[in-house]
């Protein structure tokens, strides 16, 4: 978005994630309650059907997210993390019933050797020490995939210095641009954690859509950029973000597909375009349908105008990649609170709605705020609780592979764990489990598995959480304790019923 950051003071806050209360996954299970995930829908890669977006099985899926930004500044890196372990983010963002995040970066991280700023290593993110900040991101869409969060990159800037009306620039030309976009889709190619690439933000003026001017024309650079993703990696998604003006009509920027309807883009994948638009509120600009008499029952016409059509007419998905506010003036919460009912509740219309990602996660946004609050760990309920209808159910976790980090399996990170019963009493039995990494290399993250016996289950368990399939149980770490050095150790615990049995064999994986 179009705003300016205000920076926000790098003080380490010392605060774990305590559970939340949140949006369930659809067929997730409630701590503690004994019964099994089933299957989520959002498996593999998705494609578009047309103003559907449908996972690998044909189940369509709703991203209903939020932005992290911060890899697209000059720490080159998602903001907070002088202040919280990145897997305690991610896991809260779940916890809260967001199922995507959309993070922005600049085409600085692909300069060879980038390293982030602002990351605290004391007790948190120790896993990130040293990282460059393409690494970091791997570890970032790492730990979203196991969480059962979807990621889309935005090409949010060329550089750190400021957004671009255009999709290049003098120091980073349209072919840095497509090079860069063509390595971040190999890079994370086989990894369905990313879905999909925001080819770039916010488009304006002097952009067009559909003149014929390749130097100003964004519709035929988003067909060059988008083929290009393709050439690497046919299975993303590709978003195409809006202009700022049409004939003549004149929006936010990246706002106006007006153009979709006389010149839609064409890629040489099918089903693979989803089209995007952004959508603020006075504390970002004054526009002049706030001031109509109307307001905000005019505000229906205005979305259909600009994007909404786009879906209403079953052209292709639309998705809603930035809309937020600080919330302090009436005119905001009705304009939220209208919005929120155009994007299309999911409990009434469920997947066939607009997708979308709030802005933003970060409490920094000078314009907007946050979800979170200035100390990012407290959440602004207020804000959050007027996307509760258009939150949708989150994603199966996956184990995704981690490219270009060094504690991946097979190279030197390995774990074993312990089983024991602390204690039983016929009807019911504790026992901890002891994970220890045996490899050379530390660990981000582990996962151990057994399967009982008999017909026990887990009740509850604590440092942990788990999905248990039949008599299988699987754990995976906390935010908290992921983090492994070389020969360290860590612990869960959980309580089960019956009790009685035999100890089962426990498997660990470095994952």
């Amino acid at each position: 978005m179009f705003r300016s950051l205000r920076r926000v003071l790098c003080v380490a806050v010392a605060a774990f994630l305590l559970p939340l209360a949140g949006v369930q996954s659809a067929g997730a299970a409630e701590p503690g309650d004994g019964t099994a995930r089933t299957a989520a829908a959002g498996e593999g890669y998705w494609h578009t059907d047309g103003r559907r977006i449908l996972d690998a099985s044909g189940q369509p899926v709703r991203l209903a997210g939020i932005n992290w930004f911060g890899f697209e500044t000059d720490v080159h890196v998602a903001h907070g993390l002088w202040a919280r372990d990145y897997k305690g983010m991610l896991d809260q963002i779940r916890s809260l019933g967001y199922n995507t995040v959309r993070v922005p970066y600049s085409d600085d991280i692909l300069r060879p050797g980038t390293l982030p700023d602002s990351i605290s290593h004391d007790g948190i993110n120790t896993d990130l020490r040293g990282l460059t900040s393409l690494q970091v991101l791997d570890r970032i869409v790492a730990h979203a995939g196991r969480a059962g969060l979807k990621i889309v990159l935005d090409r949010h800037r060329p550089d750190a210095a400021a957004q671009s009306a255009l999709w290049y620039t003098d120091a980073v030309p349209e072919a840095t641009w497509i090079t860069n976009l063509k390595a971040l889709a190999a890079r994370y190619a086989g990894d369905p954690t990313v879905i999909g690439i925001d080819l770039h933000n916010e488009p304006r003026d002097p952009a067009c859509w559909g003149c014929g001017d390749t130097a100003r024309d964004w519709r035929l650079a988003a067909e060059r950029a988008g083929n290009a993703v393709l050439s690497v990696n046919p299975e993303l998604l590709v978003f195409v973000e809006g202009v700022q003006s049409y004939n003549g009509v004149n929006g936010w920027w990246g706002g106006n597909l007006m153009g979709v309807a006389e010149h839609p883009v064409r890629l040489d994948v099918p089903d693979r375009l989803v089209y995007s638009a952004h959508d603020y509120a006075t504390s970002v600009a004054q526009q002049p349908w706030f001031g109509d008499p109307s307001f905000p029952a005019n505000m229906p016409g205005i979305w259909d105008r600009y994007w909404g059509y786009v879906f209403k007419q079953d052209i292709a998905p639309v998705w809603l990649g930035e809309f937020g506010t600080t919330l302090q003036s009436g005119v905001d919460q009705r304009w939220l609170s209208a919005l929120v009912s155009y994007l299309r509740s999911t409990s009434e219309h469920g997947a066939d709605s607009f997708h979308w990602t709030f802005w933003s996660w970060n409490p920094n946004s000078g314009d907007t705020g946050g979800i979170l609050k200035d100390d990012w760990t407290t959440v602004d309920t207020v804000k959050d609780g007027y996307l509760a209808g258009i939150k949708a159910p989150g994603f199966a976790a996956g184990d995704p592979g981690d490219p270009g980090d060094p504690g991946d399996p097979g190279d030197g990170a390995e774990c074993a764990a312990a089983y024991t019963v602390s204690s039983d009493w016929g009807g019911g039995f504790n026992a901890e489990v002891k994970v220890t990494n045996t490899g050379t290399l530390p660990l981000s993250s582990w996962k151990v598995t057994w399967t009982w016996s008999g017909s026990r289950r887990v009740t509850s368990m604590w440092n942990a959480s788990y999905t248990q399939s039949g008599a299988t149980v699987t754990a995976v770490n906390a935010g908290h304790n992921g983090a492994l050095a070389a020969g360290a150790s860590a612990s869960f615990g959980f309580g089960g019923t019956p009790g009685g049995g035999s100890v089962p064999g426990v498997s660990c994986e470095a994952t």
